[in-house]
This record gives structure tokens, C-alpha cells and sequence, in this order.
């Protein structure tokens, strides 16, 4: 008797089974609980297999049988989307979907205008963007859900390839009034003892605060957030200086107040922004397109959102009496 199934079901089966919940999984994959819920049933009456154990209180379990289950549903849909890719190979054609990543610090900035340029070369191309913290973006590329990311060179582990696009040095933000608003250059020993706003992301975190651990040195932490534009706003309303790599076209923060930037000296490194993949995903042609035209836009001389180089008008320290708090 043939099976009645579909991979829409899969794909639903495999998100509840990685959220653990039915409402994580249909905000994951876009739609109603109801259709997710009957996918589940569905699955379950076909196969004569209970896939998950029901708590009222933690949500969804898998039980054993479900998470072996699990597995080889994730393999069917890999198996799938690389029907996806053997057509594009065969035709020659960059054309279907295009799952890509983006770490959150620079998602608002960088990838709605990258996206534009792609989809507009390449039309029938379904682009999907999905903003994630680091770790975030190797699970999804680990699990086939994301078929490529833009990213820093932050622990990457050995199962993913890293293609670098540029450079980005470390700068510290401050509000003009900021008693080191005038220097031309910090080092992470003279901002220690003031006040810090934290962009507290996974691994980024650990990034920033290295700067000072270098030094046998411990930051003033005042304020810590997940969201850029909340660091940059609370900076620039005078609650501490913070560090970043990512540098918008514009040097106002969000609710319109002005932002000094100031590079950083001393035991500091820059990120390398760059593209992660699957060895298997990058052979595909549409994410190769992707890659390609990625390299074309993003380069040490402009970049989709992002200041390279300073503006010799607006230079990157003013004096801080040179524009004061209203």
C-alpha cells in the first residue's frame, strides 16, 4: 500500500522534535499550530508509531522510537533539497530556495540590501532569511535548515567551511559628553574603569571581554542586552561605552542621538565577517551564486550598510564639547 505522506510533514515533524514544542515549531516554519499539530497525527496514524510522549507542562518529548524516527526524517529532507540542487546542476539554472543565516549583530544592516541585489540577478530564487546568535547558525546548518550564513570567524568548528569577505577592526562607542569621547585611539586598560554596556551575545560576548582579559583586567559591566540597537541607544544616552566591529552608514543611534567612535589599540583582533556553509551545501549551484555574489558586494572598499572607511567631514573622535547631550 503506498504511503501517504508528504515532506511538509516531515519538515513540521522535524521542527517539533528540535523545539520540543508545537508553538515553537509553527513560528519556526510559518504557520498554524492546528496544521502542525495534524502533520504530527498524521505521521503517527501512518506509520502505527507514537513519535512524541504529550506533557502538559514541558511541552513535547520524543520517545524513543521517535527520535530514531528523527534522524532519518532529517535525512529525507536533506536528500530532497539536494534533488533541488541535482536539477540546478543538470539545467544550469540558479533558481528554488535559498535558506541563509545571519548573526543578529548585523542582520538589520547588512542582509536586507544584500538580499535586494541577489534576488533582483536571480529572480526565481526563493530567498528566506533567518536572524540567529552563532550557535544558533551551526545548529541550522548542521541540521540542513539553513543552507548557508554570514558571520564572524568566531570558534568554528571543523565540520563547517568559512570563506572570508573582509575585515572588521574592534572600536569603542561613546556618547559625545564621554570624558575619552576626544581620544584618537583606546586601549582596553583606559576604558576599564568606566561604565560598560555589554552586547551580551554567545561568543561575541566572550570576544569583547577577551580584550580586557588580556590585559589581567576586568570590565566595569553596567548594562548588558542581546539587541545592537538598544546598546547603542543606552550608550549614546550616557549609561557607558561599548564595543563593536559592525559600523552603520550612520554614527546616530536609534532614537537619534549622536555616537563617537573610537578605534581600539592594544591586545585586540579583528573579526573577519565571512560566510559560512556545509562542504556539501557550497557545491550546490544556487548557494555557489550565493557566495559569488556575496564576495562581489561585500568588499574592503564598500559594503551593504556598513561605513569602510571614515568620513574625512565626520571623523571618528570629536572633542566632547564639540557636541553635547540636549
Amino acid at each position: 500500500m503506498p504511503l501517504r505522506i508528504t515532506l511538509r510533514q516531515f519538515e513540521y515533524f522535524v521542527a517539533v522534535g528540535e523545539c520540543g514544542s508545537v508553538a515553537l515549531a509553527a513560528e519556526r516554519v510559518n504557520v498554524s499550530s492546528p496544521s502542525i499539530s495534524t502533520a504530527i497525527a498524521q505521521l503517527e496514524a501512518e506509520f502505527g508509531l507514537q513519535l512524541f510522549v504529550r506533557r502538559h507542562a514541558q511541552g513535547l518529548s520524543l520517545t524513543q522510537g521517535g527520535a530514531r524516527f528523527l534522524e532519518h526524517a532529517r535525512g529525507v529532507l536533506a536528500q530532497a533539497r539536494g534533488l533541488g540542487g541535482l536539477a540546478n546542476e543538470i539545467t544550469g539554472a540558479v533558481r528554488g530556495p535559498l535558506n541563509v543565516g545571519c548573526l543578529l549583530t548585523f542582520a538589520q544592516i547588512v542582509l536586507p540590501q544584500l538580499r535586494r541585489s541577489f534576488v533582483e540577478r536571480w529572480p526565481e530564487v526563493a530567498f528566506h532569511q533567518f536572524e540567529r546568535d552563532q550557535q544558533e547558525l551551526f545548529d541550522g546548518l548542521r541540521a540542513a535548515r539553513l543552507d548557508i550564513a554570514l558571520s564572524y570567524d568566531l570558534n568554528i568548528p571543523p565540520d563547517l567551511s568559512f570563506v572570508p569577505l573582509i575585515d572588521l577592526p574592534p572600536f569603542a562607542l561613546l556618547d559625545p559628553a564621554h570624558p575619552l569621547a576626544g581620544r584618537p585611539m583606546l586601549r582596553p586598560a583606559e576604558l576599564a574603569p568606566h561604565p560598560m554596556v555589554l552586547l551580551d551575545l554567545p561568543m561575541s560576548a566572550e570576544y569583547f571581554l577577551s580584550f580586557f582579559a588580556a590585559e589581567g583586567l576586568a570590565p566595569q559591566i553596567a548594562e548588558r542586552t542581546r539587541d545592537i540597537a538598544v546598546m547603542r541607544s543606552l550608550v549614546a544616552n550616557g549609561f557607558g561605552y561599548s564595543l563593536a566591529n559592525i559600523r552603520p552608514i550612520s554614527d546616530l543611534a536609534p532614537d537619534g542621538r549622536r555616537l563617537v567612535l573610537v578605534p581600539l589599540a592594544g591586545p585586540v583582533r579583528a573579526l573577519r565577517l565571512g560566510l559560512l556553509t556545509t562542504e556539501a551545501a557550497a557545491a550546490t549551484r544556487t548557494v555557489a551564486a550565493f557566495i559569488d555574489h556575496a564576495r562581489a558586494e561585500i568588499t574592503a572598499a564598500s559594503a551593504p550598510g556598513l561605513q569602510m572607511r571614515p568620513d574625512p567631514a565626520r571623523p571618528d573622535a570629536v572633542r566632547p564639547d564639540a557636541s553635547r547631550r540636549d
